[in-house]
């Protein structure tokens, strides 16, 4: 009987923290070889969005609101660079090492089941993204934006929702039919994403629709608690803001762990 057969007629097992942990050894291990590209692509892109709106915009607008342009766009960015930095690898990095890769059927093959396998990549993602993201919040210390204690915060809120948006990513991997298939979802579902957060531009200068659209997106709930958390905490709408980020990254997790599941196995 093949490993697969015996997966699929066996029960789902308990969550199990080991094989987690051996999952991050083994990004852990692919990590020290590609640290110094990664790095630099993750946090000097975001940097370079915050320069080009903060002053390209920002030398036309100078206020949004209670905010200076510039913390509003920095604010804003880390929102983006926690999107970018993990549903990307997410997306990408799965469907490779599904495909391509075959590291999944590998990892299976231990006692690792699916769910384990999905859990482990998409907290790794997440790690990795609450560090990245987080620089163009210190960028924008050095050009004038207060310190506050609620940027302390801000690994936390990104942490919660890279951990979503890299489920979604998996997901993602698991029903394309072609890793050129991912150009849809990039400039349909990616894109619309971080344009209609509030990241750029307060969602109230949209149309009723795109508001809308806006207010179940949860990058936009996500960029709220960043932004909160900066200037100063709202209790409630905060817990509105994070009850919808936690709610997304537990159906995608549900979703992505069906997917994958079916995928690998089934």
């Amino acid at each position: 009987m093949t490993t697969r057969t015996q997966a699929r007629t066996q029960p789902l097992r308990r969550f199990e923290m080991a094989p987690v942990r051996g999952i991050w050894r083994h990004e852990l291990a692919l990590f020290k070889r590609y640290w110094g590209s990664q790095s630099f692509a993750s946090m000097v892109e975001p940097t370079f969005f915050l320069l080009a709106f903060g002053y390209g915009f920002g030398s036309m607008v100078a206020v949004v609101g209670d905010y200076r342009y510039l913390d509003f766009v920095a604010t804003g960015v880390v929102g983006v660079a926690a999107l970018f930095t993990s549903v990307f690898p997410g997306m990408f990095n799965g469907y490779i090492r599904r495909v391509f890769q075959h590291t999944y059927d590998a990892m299976l093959a231990a006692p690792v089941d699916v769910h384990e396998l999905v859990t482990g990549e998409a907290l790794w993602i997440a790690a990795k993204s609450a560090v990245y993201s987080c620089t163009p919040i210190i960028v924008a210390l050095f050009f004038g934006l207060d310190p506050s204690f609620g940027m302390l915060l801000v690994p936390f809120i990104v942490f919660c929702a890279a951990l979503g948006f890299g489920l979604f990513g998996v997901w993602t991997s698991s029903v394309v039919p072609s890793i050129n298939s991912f150009d849809y979802v990039i400039t349909g579902v990616v894109t619309p994403l971080f344009l209609i957060a509030g990241t750029f531009f307060p969602i109230d200068s949209l149309p009723q629709w795109a508001q809308t659209a806006s207010r179940i997106n949860p990058l936009y709930h996500a960029v709220e608690l960043i932004r909160h958390a900066v200037f100063g905490l709202e209790p409630l709408a905060d817990l509105v803001h994070l009850g919808v980020v936690l709610v997304f990254a537990a159906l995608m997790w549900v979703i992505a762990v069906r997917g994958m599941r079916r995928r690998l196995i089934d």
